[in-house]
């Protein structure tokens, strides 16, 4: 039979009943809503995907665009205007006309999905405004910007929703799965990072975004408009989320458990200056191979729990190699890695006794298929059309059904305050020859009595 992806989400969104308020959401409804209406601050490339989710969605309506690029608010309008939208209103007068988007009284809860320096900032200005926040990933600037998010979260009664997509990864929510069905014993260790070739993503020809040259800064497009120099002025682990994010899950971080302090290591900085050389659009004589990048090319990062587990993230985007996020989750029973990009057959996997004390690894096809999560075997047939091998859609349709139902976000502020440190703390750790950093705890003691709420069910 014909499948209609609209209708299919429309009637999945709007059935069940609406679960108790918590009150951080307390301020913001009492009783749940059957349209969520949205501001998109920033709408570069990454936006598309979220956008592109929204309004197929009954559900939910985009009333605003803020950005200060005509580009990017062409590009985005060519997007929109494929599902026969009315058109948002457009704030583009300059980097602070999204406040004056933030005045408007039609608008529930807004998407961040701007540069990394702007992101604490607008979301605290969202949360001033009244506004629900969803912010996408990065890391913080500073430590102190962490704490100003959660306090204003936690003063103005507005929740926040940290976008992470990789955390609905397929096969990581399959291992999520069995880690919380026993099937790893008890965890010990957990690794991840963002190892991924960046090097086309950061430099381009100031007309085409990706691979095609090697300009960053006012001469580039896209990204490499401001990403790029990043790498100039920061040596630490500048990207951690989609690394942390599922480990953090799995281990309860901020929920019976949490971060407490890590230690941070970086390489020399070689890649980007040889690509620059290398590529045909540069050469040993252009400007920019004379830059000086202080990130170095591999950054590890040790962290320790609350609880006893550790953690190790690597942060290796500047030189030339596969994609793999590097995940690891090992425990008394079992341990599986990755090496793809979270196809069901990436990767290795062991369980001591099932395999009778082998000591051979087995293919994670089998175990990831059995043991696919209830969210992807309810919607898996629709998210695989969206963005990012379907885990937009898991997070933007988790965004939105929590904000409907007034409950809590899968992940909240404190997972936004501890992650995004992270890349400070790094950055604090390389100064100083590696030593030990203390991560604070954002939710001041509440990690001890607040309990697991990520995809719990097949609902959302």
């Amino acid at each position: 039979m014909p499948f209609s992806r609209r209708n299919f989400i429309k009637t999945s969104t709007l059935t069940g009943v609406a679960l108790t308020l918590t009150n951080q959401l307390k301020a913001f409804s009492s009783s749940k809503k059957d349209k969520v209406r949205i501001g998109m601050i920033g709408v570069g490339f990454r936006s598309h995907e979220h956008m592109g989710n929204f309004l197929q969605r009954e559900d939910v309506e985009i009333i605003a665009f803020a950005d200060p690029q005509q580009r990017s608010i062409d590009e985005a309008l060519k997007e929109y205007k494929k599902y026969r939208k009315n058109e948002p209103a457009i704030y583009k007068n300059g980097n602070e006309d999204y406040k004056n988007l933030l005045k408007r009284e039609d608008i529930d809860a807004v998407v961040i999905c701007s540069p990394w320096e702007w992101h604490s900032i607008q979301a605290i200005d969202a949360m001033n405004a009244g506004k629900i926040v969803g912010i996408e990933v990065c890391g913080a600037m500073k430590l102190q910007d962490c704490w100003d998010v959660v306090n204003t979260s936690e003063k103005t009664k507005m929740p926040l929703m940290m976008m992470e997509n990789v955390c609905y990864r397929r096969d990581v929510m399959a291992i999520m799965h069995m880690v919380k069905k026993g099937m790893f014993g008890e965890l010990i260790h957990g690794q991840g990072g963002y190892e991924h070739d960046l090097r086309g993503v950061l430099f381009n020809d100031g007309k085409t975004a990706y691979n095609s040259g090697v300009e960053f800064g006012k001469n580039a497009y896209s990204e490499a408009q401001w990403r790029t120099q990043h790498y100039i002025d920061r040596n630490g682990e500048l990207y951690p989320t989609h690394g942390v994010g599922p480990v953090a899950i799995m281990m309860d971080i901020n929920r019976g458990n949490r971060m407490t302090k890590l230690s941070s290591i970086a390489s020399k900085a070689r890649g980007l200056t040889k690509y620059i050389k290398e590529h045909k659009n540069g050469g040993e004589n252009h400007s920019n191979a004379k830059v000086k990048f202080k990130c170095g090319d591999i950054v590890t990062t040790q962290i320790q729990c609350a609880n006893g587990e550790t953690i190790l993230l690597t942060h290796d985007t500047s030189l030339q190699r596969p994609y793999n996020l590097g995940f690891r989750v090992q425990g008394t029973e079992g341990i599986w890695q990755d090496y793809g990009w979270g196809e069901n057959n990436q990767g290795f996997i062991y369980f001591e006794k099932q395999m009778k004390h082998s000591h051979r690894w087995d293919s994670t096809e089998k175990w990831i298929t059995e043991n696919d999560h209830p969210l992807w075997k309810k919607y898996g047939l629709i998210a695989e059309g969206t963005g990012h091998g379907g885990m937009d859609f898991f997070v933007d349709h988790a965004f939105i059904e929590c904000i409907k139902r007034g409950t809590d976000f899968p992940m909240d502020v404190y997972d936004f305050a501890s992650w995004y440190a992270i890349t400070p703390l790094s950055e604090k750790s390389i100064a100083e020859g590696g030593q030990v950093q203390n991560i604070p705890d954002f939710t001041r003691g509440k990690w001890k009595t607040k309990k697991p709420v990520f995809a719990l069910t097949d609902d959302y």
